[in-house]
């Protein structure tokens, strides 16, 4: 009988951990792994993963996409699919070894792809766009697939088990990358199966999540008309698309992405310069459905860094430090001191207050403006 994760309630589990160099210097998955195994009594076996940038540099031009199977069927299917709307440059089985504790994964395949250029001229879309459209039509359409990761030169690797020993199974010390995120999963209100584990991913955006999200419906809803398809029985998917249509196809700056997730209440509004006031007034009427009630603690990766983020009222840990030029954030301090014994600085950021870290070639592009929302990683 399967076993669902709301039969047991840890009121603060689940853990999350990250880590980024902001010069894009690779290195090995061994500390992401080492870090979220520390937690792992706020984890309880069924659901764990990691996603990792810039693994995959001699195809760092292409789309990688990972996906999980139910059967050959449905592998011949998304074939088919695949190779009808991309030239796909290699795919193969994801590399794995066999951990005693890790049973019955499903098929586990990528592919490395490039959209036709004739699918582009004819739907008159961008590549980025074409691939979200494609990822979506193979989630919702075929069953018994399900693309998992998306991305350029990244790729998530999840599935059910401690995500300590789903590292093992999947190699992850062999890879190399700037940045790392791991998430170890306890209680919430979906079963334990390999496609609901964290990460959650769209193109190169990534999310762990530590907690329950009460606004998922009316979350859901707003991003259904902009053609999102929420078909994974997660809030945690919610939010991956959330960051998605603000940054990406809304363009809006971190700082507004931010402030529309977890906005500021209207009496701290209204205690604000009158340029300020009018901003964040702006921002929760016209994205009021994209809050994101409830508790939780997240880090979003993407290419060019990471964003960690807690709710307004703070009711999940998030630690931050840096070293050098390494950022780390995870649930718990201990976390981070495993495999950054002496950080420079280390602090616990305010509720709504995110940290955010970029690589040094991305902050002139995406460097926010300094505001009483906003934390650099790094700064005073």
């Amino acid at each position: 009988m399967l076993k669902r994760e709301g039969d047991v309630r840890i009121p603060s589990g689940c853990a999350i951990s990250g880590i980024m160099n902001r010069k894009g210097r690779v290195f090995s998955g061994e500390d992401i792994i080492k870090s979220i195994a520390l937690m792992r009594d706020r984890s309880n076996g069924l659901g764990g993963g990691f996603a990792a940038y810039g693994i995959y540099p001699e195809f760092k031009d292409h789309y990688a996409f990972h996906l999980f199977y139910d059967d050959t069927r449905a592998k011949e299917e998304t074939e088919r699919f695949l190779n009808h709307h991309f030239n796909v440059e290699m795919g193969g089985q994801i590399p794995t070894r066999k951990v005693a504790s890790v049973t019955d994964p499903p098929i586990i395949w990528r592919y490395f792809v490039k959209p036709k250029l004739e699918q582009l001229i004819k739907l008159e879309i961008p590549d980025n766009e074409y691939v979200v459209k494609c990822v979506m039509n193979i989630n919702s359409r075929i069953d018994g697939a399900y693309v998992f990761s998306s991305g350029k030169n990244m790729g998530a690797f999840k599935g059910v088990g401690y995500p300590e020993e789903l590292g093992e199974f999947y190699r992850l010390d062999e890879y190399r990358g700037y940045i790392w995120t791991a998430h170890g999963r306890f209680p919430t209100n979906t079963p334990g199966w390999w496609g609901g584990a964290h990460p959650f991913t769209l193109l190169d955006w990534s999310v762990v999540h530590n907690g329950e999200i009460s606004s998922y419906g009316a979350n859901r809803r707003y991003l259904e008309m902009f053609g999102y398809k929420c078909t994974l029985q997660t809030d945690t998917e919610a939010i991956t698309y959330i960051f998605d249509l603000l940054l990406r196809r809304h363009g809006v700056p971190l700082e507004v992405a931010v402030a529309a997730v977890a906005a500021p209440f209207w009496a701290d509004i209204r205690r604000m310069d009158q340029e300020k006031k009018e901003l964040a007034t702006a921002i929760r009427t016209v994205y009021s459905s994209l809050l994101v009630n409830g508790p939780f603690s997240i880090v979003l990766g993407s290419s060019n860094g990471i964003i960690a983020l807690n709710d307004r009222i703070k009711l999940r840990p998030l630690t931050a430090a840096t070293k050098g030029d390494f950022l780390y954030v995870a649930s718990e301090e201990s976390a981070i001191r495993e495999i950054c014994s002496r950080p420079e600085r280390v602090w616990t950021p305010r509720g709504g207050e995110p940290v955010i870290g970029l690589l040094e070639r991305a902050e002139a592009v995406y460097r926010p403006s300094e505001g009483p929302l906003m934390m650099i990683a790094g700064q005073q």
